[in-house]
């Protein structure tokens, strides 16, 4: 296997690493029912998020590795909008959805009603982040179906 394609390989798996717990993560912490089960699911989910944290470091460099084997640059539109995408995608995850689910997980921690129900201030900001969550799930398909397909 040449570099190119060594390359390829580590971008597609990083892409992975990116969208997979991104598209899981949101769905296991809607099961919870119970603020221990919400605990356990936020105890779970903020140790995974390095997963896509090094993913998304390797993407970047590999990215960039990529197209300066390619010499492709910026000169491709699909590309640049890609690359749009996924800056608009980590505003919205780092800057809208993580802060407000730190506030969350600061406040179900707090909370000593282990088997009790999800109290209903903690449920209503959950759902708020659902809307947010799912663009970003969105913004993912669209870069992956924009760096498959290449249309422009």
């Amino acid at each position: 296997m040449n570099l190119f394609g060594l390359l390829l390989v580590m971008h597609i798996l990083a892409s992975i690493a990116i969208i997979g717990p991104a598209f899981v993560m949101p769905l296991i912490r809607r099961l919870a029912r119970t603020v221990g089960q919400l605990q356990f699911t936020f105890g779970i989910t903020t140790k995974l998020a390095i997963i896509p944290k090094i993913g998304g470091f390797v993407l970047i460099i590999t990215g960039v590795w990529l197209m300066f084997i390619t010499k492709m640059g910026l000169s491709q539109i699909w590309l640049n909008v890609s690359i749009l995408l996924s800056l608009l995608m980590i505003v919205l995850i780092d800057g809208w959805i993580e802060p407000r689910m730190r506030k969350i997980i600061k406040g179900i921690s707090e909370s000593q009603d282990q088997g009790k129900e999800i109290p209903a201030e903690f449920g209503l900001l959950i759902r708020k982040i659902v809307p947010i969550e799912t663009a970003a799930q969105l913004l993912m398909l669209a870069i992956l179906v924009l760096m498959v397909v290449k249309p422009f």
